[in-house]
């Protein structure tokens, strides 16, 4: 059995250390003074991929990004892990963006990919912290789904069989192909880039990415396989009132990153009078009890 995998994944701005220049006037958070970096959990997500292309011999890995040409380093990165190939969603038209936006265009090109068997995210962006792509992906692609995924165990029959942490514990679910699944940022890490697949992929480039003038013109005519899909909405057959900030209801007022910090902090022992005291300073406040 061979499966076509499909893995969201998605460039987003660092936001743990953000400044005045985070947002825009339009509320939309500023990417461009903000350093790119590949999203957490999407990495969880690509090695759960990878692991499936490792154990079903045949399968295949692909990243889906969008964003502005310099997003092409996700799909990059990927490559360097292990994935096949992938698709670049690049368009003004994307620009700005929310969770409803970002899942149309999302599922409009997975609909272009076609006969997908496992769709592979996140669970969420650290630039927005909301978890809504991937189960609006489903919603819209009419799929199955299993979210806050920590491994995907196998794969029988048409059946995947999934392990997801839940509140108090974690329980094992069965869910039929197709399929999208969203990982938690505490599944297995993404393993490092392979030297050689660094050495064989660090020329792929998207069309957009490269200068008028390219000097490696021959080197993208000899290798077919370093030049990267790029799709415009109209590529995907997208309607433009649904991308971008035209089919995005949501506005950002603000980001922040909060530090919880300790005003004060008592030290206890294991000594009997030290629990108790703890016990009935919490009593006291309502805290338990």
């Amino acid at each position: 059995m061979s499966l076509k995998i499909v893995v969201l994944a998605k460039q987003v701005p660092d936001t743990r250390n953000v400044g005045k220049d985070a947002m825009t006037p339009e509320g939309t958070v500023n990417r461009a003074a903000l350093p790119a970096i590949f999203n957490p959990d999407d990495l969880n997500a690509l090695e759960q991929a990878l692991r499936l292309k490792e154990q079903y011999p045949g399968s295949t890995v692909g990243i889906l990004t969008m964003g502005p040409p310099r997003a092409g380093e996700i799909i990059r990165q990927g490559l360097y892990r292990g994935a096949d190939t992938g698709w670049l969603l690049t368009d003004r038209l994307f620009a700005g963006a929310d969770t409803l936006a970002t899942s149309y265009a999302l599922a409009t090109a997975i609909k272009k990919i076609g006969d997908v068997d496992i769709v592979i995210g996140g669970r969420q962006a650290i630039d927005g912290d909301t978890a809504q792509v991937g189960p609006q992906v489903a919603q819209k692609l009419g799929l199955n789904q299993v979210t806050y995924a920590e491994e995907i165990k196998k794969i029988e029959n048409g059946v995947a069989t999934i392990e997801r942490r839940i509140d108090g514990g974690a329980e094992t679910v069965e869910a039929p192909l197709p399929l999208v699944v969203t990982v938690n940022g505490t599944a297995a890490p993404c393993r490092p880039q392979n030297v050689r697949l660094v050495m064989k992929y660090k020329y792929a480039t998207c069309p957009l990415e490269r200068p008028a003038e390219d000097p490696r013109a021959d080197l993208y005519a000899e290798r077919p396989y370093l030049t990267l899909t790029q799709w415009s909405v109209a590529d995907v057959d997208g309607d433009p009132q649904q991308c971008g900030l035209a089919g995005s209801p949501t506005k950002v007022k603000t980001v922040q990153n909060i530090v919880f910090q300790a005003k004060e902090s008592k030290t206890l022992t294991a000594a009997d009078a030290d629990v108790e005291g703890l016990i009935q300073e919490l009593l006291n406040e309502k805290i338990i009890g």
